[in-house]
């Protein structure tokens, strides 16, 4: 008891040296005259609560050891199979029933869910450390738009080509990197992704510089384009249905998009796991030498876990440009990045449903709470720090195949 109560003490001492400075205290300004303004309640509120979680911490590693044993039956394939249907038929007719923000927002998060799929692949099969992701994110989006803008492509003919250019890019990338691990291996992608932005900015007459690229049109239904005029000679989505024009529809339609690009994507992935690839990229992460000694090349796996990863980012960054239809380098700074990675971590590196489940978490509950928009990042630091103590393998970490041996 002595000792929680000295280990509280000391939490809420320095927790109480952490908040003042950045929210306990003010600065303000009355005519000539500039004082110093303490808040606190915030600060013996924010104290308090770190000594009673640190004084109740104890109670929750005292658990009894339960006297039954049960098990959960596995599930079938069939049961998994119908499942997964009535999840994807209820994602598909949800739009139809909700609201246009709720809508875009949903819109949103399968583009984080997109993203971070593709640096599951990196960080989460391989297990290279990739913070400049969004380099290849902001690859994709402008290869898009610098085709529509020089060569007047639409969206579905520069799809392929945004995918194909990031993953060149990442190819690149896999170069230098091809002996670097852990810290070092991180800083220079962190540089990759900073270099893109800055080329982006300095090349003015080619991309914009930092005003970008606006005018990019939204993604056609078969040529049809979803709009209330046509600039192509052909009627539009909405004529050729007999409907009134409403802007809602193109709304649904890019939602319907991206689930669409999600679903490929979770098909793609889950298969490649599974084949030799797949399994060179687990091997490579559990322990390099030991890839080494079963006669696989360090350097091919390296190579194509950064060129897949980095196609899949190609095309979140291409259908981001259509549904913004403006890009600028302000839209791939290393925030964005940060957030993939976090996604991943949080959901738990490998897993797939982990991925989709923090990617909701990461980008639906800020919107809910915009009255604390200027706490966010403390917020989001919180949960990170708290996660990484109580649970590191993540919310829902990939299950590893084990057998187990009856005593």
């Amino acid at each position: 008891m002595t000792n929680s109560f000295k280990n509280a003490l000391i939490s809420a001492l320095m927790g109480g040296v952490i908040i003042a400075p950045v929210y306990g205290l003010q600065i303000l300004r009355r005519g000539q005259e500039t004082y110093l303004q303490a808040d606190w309640k915030m600060i013996f509120g924010g104290m308090a609560l770190i000594f009673l979680v640190q004084m109740l911490r104890p109670l929750f590693h005292r658990r009894k050891p339960s006297t039954r044993s049960f098990k959960i039956p596995p599930m079938t394939d069939k049961t998994r199979q119908k499942i997964i249907f009535v999840l994807i038929l209820f994602a598909v007719v949800w739009p139809f029933f909700t609201g246009r923000a709720q809508v875009d927002i949903a819109t949103l998060v399968l583009i984080y869910v997109l993203l971070g799929l593709g640096l599951n692949v990196v960080v989460g099969y391989a297990g290279l450390l990739d913070l400049g992701f969004v380099g290849f994110y902001a690859t994709g989006a402008y290869t898009y738009a610098l085709l529509y803008h020089w060569a007047g492509w639409g969206f579905w003919q520069a799809l392929p080509f945004s995918g194909m250019v990031a993953a060149f890019f990442g190819f690149l990338l896999g170069f230098p990197v091809l002996r670097l691990r852990g810290d070092y291996l991180a800083i220079v992608t962190l540089g990759f992704g900073e270099i893109i932005r800055l080329m982006l900015i300095n090349l003015y007459g080619l991309t914009g510089g930092p005003d970008g690229i606006s005018g990019i049109p939204k993604p056609s239904f078969f040529g049809y384009q979803m709009a209330r005029r046509s600039t192509n000679g052909l009627p539009t989505f909405h004529e050729l249905m007999g409907w009134t024009f409403n802007s809602d529809d193109v709304v649904v339609y890019l939602y319907l998009m991206a689930f669409v690009l999600v679903l490929l994507t979770l098909f793609f992935t889950s298969r490649l796991i599974r084949m030799p690839i797949g399994r060179a990229w687990e091997a490579l992460r559990e322990d390099e030498i030991a890839c080494r000694s079963l006669g696989l090349n360090p350097t091919t796996i390296k190579l194509s876990a950064f060129t897949m990863g980095a196609m899949f980012a190609g095309f979140g960054g291409a259908f981001f440009a259509a549904r913004q239809g403006l890009v600028n380098p302000e839209s791939f700074t290393f925030i964005e990045s940060a957030l993939i990675l976090s996604i991943v971590v949080l959901g738990g590196m490998g897993s797939q449903i982990g991925v989709i489940l923090a990617a909701t978490l990461l980008t639906v509950v800020p919107e809910l709470a915009r009255e604390f928009s200027q706490y966010r990042m403390l917020i989001f630091g919180l949960v990170m720090v708290v996660m990484m103590v109580w649970r590191p393998q993540g919310l829902l970490p990939m299950k590893r195949p084990q057998v187990e041996l009856e005593s």
